[in-house]
């Protein structure tokens, strides 16, 4: 019995690519890089954003360099990360309904932490989810399960009735490495092809194929 969904946030929750492409082209434009188109970032994210800058930076750039171009990024996000950000149809909604029918609702996102729950928040509403959990330093990017295991442990929840929801194949991964199923959302930035070739347990077209496949 499934008693806690967990969703990924960037083409899960919300699409945010647009910012995200936005701000990085900025702090790569004023290091004088090359920029790049929005459908390039699609398969630039999912591994938390200092890998997104890695990706989209020079292949030659040196690390002192990349640190640079993240700070400045986090800088420019920080500030504009809502500018064109907006939930998936259907998903503040499908969140309602989970959590009335006593189904507990948390976000596990490679994104930093501090703009997880600015956006979980702006976007979504306060008190939306019971827990969101972004980036935190010290604690392993998805693919790695401990971000499962602590949304599970934190709202005492076994991890075997809970369900992860995403996008890309980081988040099939990851909710393979934590032996729980994954509900793939083809919606998002990688698309179905992704989501298959990755053994997603579930493909959801709509957010009421979530729905239905918490209740099969």
């Amino acid at each position: 019995m499934i008693q806690l969904a967990i969703f990924d946030l960037d083409g899960t929750l919300v699409d945010s690519i647009s910012d995200l492409a936005d701000a990085v082209n900025t702090a790569l434009a004023e290091k004088g890089h090359p920029t790049h188109t929005v459908d390039e970032y699609r398969f630039f994210v999912g591994n938390g954003a200092k890998k997104l800058i890695e990706r989209a930076a020079p292949a030659d750039t040196d690390e002192t360099e990349r640190d640079l171009l993240y700070a400045r990024f986090s800088q420019i996000y920080r500030e504009h990360c809502l500018d064109k950000t907006k939930p998936y149809d259907g998903m503040a909604e499908l969140v309602l309904r989970l959590r009335s029918e006593g189904i507990k609702c948390a976000v596990a996102s490679n994104k930093p932490d501090e703009f997880s729950k600015e956006i979980v928040t702006a976007l979504l509403g306060d008190g939306s989810f019971d827990l969101v959990r972004g980036k935190l330093d010290g604690v392993p990017t998805k693919p790695s399960p401990d971000i499962i295991f602590s949304i599970t442990e934190k709202l005492g929840i076994p991890t075997e009735n809970s369900v992860m929801i995403g996008d890309s194949n980081v988040d099939v991964q990851t909710a393979h490495n934590a032996r729980i199923p994954c509900i793939g959302c083809e919606w998002g930035f990688r698309g179905r092809k992704e989501l298959e070739n990755a053994g997603a347990d579930m493909i959801a077209a709509s957010p009421e194929d979530i729905y239905t496949f918490l209740h099969s």
